[in-house]
């Protein structure tokens, strides 16, 4: 039995991630996951522009329609946690005393009971965002660069945290940020599918948590009985 995975995603670096690491991942297991680009604007003639979260109701219009024509498709998200529009159902309420997991988790629960929680809908937001992944090895991003100069201190980045999904989301402190600063030829569409690759699912999923649940309910799906 096949299973369709429909992705909303923000941008042209997701919706590589999602076709270069997560489908080759899944492929053999029958899972075929199929990403669509946010739309930012939608005109009456003439292209419509894609890329980015720019306010709920742009988003909700696409996941909705993304939804009416899922048929027994599963419908998740992979959205950038970090820089959320305010409007997001969650974002106003998010218990600010917890850990950023905790809110993250809040906000995904409140869109989900916005959109009437259908039962094949699963929101993800990447905590903070989708380069905090790529810090899942110290290894990976200086090498790509041939930098070893620099891997020190990416090195010490990785080891100040528990997991990458705890890296600050201060603008001036964000994974990307961060990376940036570090490697300034850094490139999000090339250079981060790239190096997520290279760092492999596996790796990924053991130092992110939050993302490890995601996946998870992908190997549960692969792993039902055929009806």
């Amino acid at each position: 039995m096949s299973i369709r995975v429909l992705i909303l995603v923000e941008g042209q670096t997701e919706e590589r991630f999602v076709k270069d690491v997560l489908a080759l991942n899944f492929y053999g297991r029958q899972i075929f996951f199929q990403p669509t680009i946010l739309m930012t604007k939608r005109v009456k003639a003439g292209a419509s522009f894609k890329g980015g979260t720019t306010n709920y109701a742009k988003f909700r219009n696409d996941a909705k329609r993304l939804l009416a024509g899922a048929g027994d498709a599963l419908v998740t998200t992979m959205l950038d946690y970090y820089r959320l529009p305010s409007d997001f159902p969650g974002m106003t309420t998010r218990p600010m005393n917890g850990t950023p997991l905790n809110r993250v988790i809040h906000v995904e629960k409140a869109i989900a009971r916005d959109l009437g929680e259908p039962s094949n809908f699963v929101p993800f937001l990447a905590l903070h965002e989708f380069e905090a992944w790529l810090f899942s090895s110290p290894e990976e991003l200086p090498r790509l660069f041939s930098s070893s100069k620099k891997h020190l201190e990416f090195q010490a980045i990785c080891a100040s945290v528990a997991t990458p999904e705890e890296i600050n989301e201060r603008p001036e402190l964000a994974p990307y940020k961060r990376i940036a600063n570090l490697f300034p030829s850094y490139r999000k569409t090339l250079h981060g599918p790239t190096t997520a690759a290279r760092i492999g699912l596996a790796r990924i999923r053991q130092q992110c948590p939050h993302f490890n649940d995601w996946i998870s309910r992908f190997d549960n799906m692969a792993n039902l009985p055929a009806t």
